[in-house]
């Protein structure tokens, strides 16, 4: 059937399904695109999870023996002082890298693709629907 046999409400019911499809097939890709990134993100963290616990042990380990040492060699004479000078340097760094973690926890990254291609759709959606009352 041509479409100039076809009447207004059949015109506009062609119309609107083709607008649901059109919506239904561009959530569809976006929801692809949003599993994809998420399982990314799980992989992502697993390794920075097992990467940041082997470096932890590691360096507790030589902080550890570090501190021993330098106890060690002032055990004679300044035992206390290094002993105290050890627990201020462990606690600055530990407390500084603390704060650099939870700086870097609150910068957004999951989905971010995702959102960023929403955002998009809904801008081209506005432009078409203003484009559409402009022209009437």
């Amino acid at each position: 059937m041509a479409a100039d046999s076809q009447g207004p409400a059949e015109r506009v019911f062609e119309a609107t399904r083709r607008l649901i499809g059109s919506l239904v097939a561009t959530g569809e890709t976006r929801l692809r695109l949003a599993v994809v990134e998420l399982e990314e993100e799980k992989a992502r963290l697993v390794t920075l999870l097992l990467l940041a616990g082997v470096s932890f042990l590691l360096m507790l380990l030589g902080l550890a023996v570090l501190t021993l040492l330098v106890v060690v060699v002032f055990w004679d004479s300044y035992r206390l002082e290094a002993i105290a000078t050890c627990a201020i340097a462990l606690l600055g760094s530990g407390l500084g890298l603390a704060l650099w973690v939870r700086r870097l926890a609150k910068r957004p990254t999951l989905l971010k693709s995702t959102l960023k291609h929403l955002a998009t759709d809904r801008e081209l959606m506005n432009a078409e629907r203003q484009h559409a009352h402009s022209d009437h």
